[in-house]
């Protein structure tokens, strides 16, 4: 399937992420309220209190889709990992030295990519991955994805990434898959 003609993808720096914050947010809430996230009000508060200073690195850029009348569909988000970054840090499972190796140019860590329901199965998603990669500099892209969901897991497969090691991404999560897209 194809995405409809009616659904468009805006990239955007942390600036207009910021000013987009009510649409990312929407679709954070409903895309992560569903299980086996089960997203809270207050775990919604906490992750848009931190996008709040993601969207203040210099290498932060976003992706926005919404429907030809505006509504939010899907979002995808994340920074270049800088010299000091901690998300090698939460590794379960050991890795060598070179891949945590981090310069603020060599690795994109994607945070997020969300695609409410209604607009699933209709390539939203790779939409937004692409246009949030397009003209990338980085070398390679990093992200965490639960073992659990499957679509998100195929779905990472299909556009190259490979799983490099398993991770608890913040306080009280489960393992997550740390998988990696090399783009060289």
């Amino acid at each position: 399937m194809s995405v409809p003609e009616t659904i468009g993808v805006e990239r955007m720096d942390g600036a207009a992420a910021a000013q987009a914050e009510a649409a990312f947010r929407l679709v954070y809430a409903e895309a992560f309220a569903e299980p086996p996230y089960n997203e809270t009000p207050k775990g919604v508060e906490a992750t848009f209190r931190h996008f709040r200073s993601q969207v203040r690195e210099p290498t932060f850029r976003a992706a926005l889709a919404r429907t030809a009348d505006g509504e939010p569909v899907g979002i995808a988000y994340g920074h270049a990992l800088g010299p000091t970054t901690g998300w090698w840090d939460r590794l379960i499972t050991p890795v060598p030295d070179e891949l945590r190796r981090e310069d603020g140019h060599r690795t994109f860590g994607l945070l997020e990519l969300a695609v409410r329901a209604p607009w699933r199965r209709f390539g939203v998603a790779r939409r937004l991955h692409e246009a949030l990669l397009a003209q990338a500099a980085e070398e390679r892209v990093v992200l965490n994805a639960r073992p659990d969901v499957a679509a998100a897991q195929a779905a990472y497969r299909s556009w190259g990434y490979r799983k490099v090691g398993e991770s608890r991404p913040g306080e009280g999560a489960g393992p997550h898959d740390v998988m990696l897209l090399d783009r060289r």
